[in-house]
């Protein structure tokens, strides 16, 4: 029964980590993209800061429970501004960058200009960071059955462990499609992709805003 309980929790984990990460957001556009434009160890960096946030806030939904909604709920709204906003810079800035190297050696520019691994991972946890609906998903799956789940802090851990896990399994598939496109492309097809993609985190950015100000 031990070790049963402690089965069910760690995949319990993995199902409600694939459930906030599989469904098509701005995270997995840019992961997808900064494999694409910059090769699978960056797409990974970026999957691994989204996954981070995600084995977070599964442990302080996993551990706060029902509290974390009455606590958020004040910055709900500013949290879903800063987030528009942040989306939309860094779409705009995608664009840019983009139009700025189309016609030089990518690869070499954005090795001079921009930063390593560490920084992507950085930047990748911050975005995720900000994404409200993170947090709330959490909170909601563990408030609708920890009525009926009395867990111990080893079944706790293993929940958390599998929703991590999960994520980061899936943000690497992102990276590594994004990898194998830019094998396979052409670099004027990479960067029509690029475009296309950042378009759709701006458009996904100024969605926010509508919703908040419609």
């Amino acid at each position: 029964m031990w070790l049963y309980n402690r089965g069910m929790a760690f995949w319990e984990g993995v199902l409600a980590g694939f459930g906030i990460a599989i469904p098509v957001g701005a995270i997995a556009i840019l992961i997808i993209d900064q494999a694409l434009q910059r090769g699978f160890p960056f797409g990974f960096a970026a999957g691994a800061g989204a996954a981070t946030v995600d084995v977070l806030y599964a442990a302080v939904a996993v551990l706060a429970g029902a509290a974390l909604v009455s606590v958020l709920a004040p910055y709900s709204l500013a949290l879903k501004f800063t987030a528009s906003l942040v989306l939309i810079g860094l779409g705009s800035y995608g664009i840019i960058k983009v139009w700025r190297y189309r016609d030089t050696d990518l690869d070499s520019e954005i090795a001079v200009g921009e930063s390593g691994y560490a920084a992507v991972y950085a930047r990748f946890f911050g975005l995720t960071l900000l994404n409200p609906l993170t947090i709330v998903y959490f909170s909601a799956l563990i408030i609708g059955f920890g009525g009926q789940i009395d867990w111990s802090r080893s079944e706790k851990l293993t929940f958390i462990i599998g929703a991590g896990l999960a994520s980061l399994f899936w943000q690497s598939l992102l990276a590594a499609g994004g990898a194998a496109a830019r094998r396979y492309l052409s670099p004027r097809l990479r960067d029509t992709i690029s475009v296309l993609g950042n378009s759709l985190v701006i458009a996904l950015g100024l969605r926010i805003l509508i919703q908040l100000y419609g």
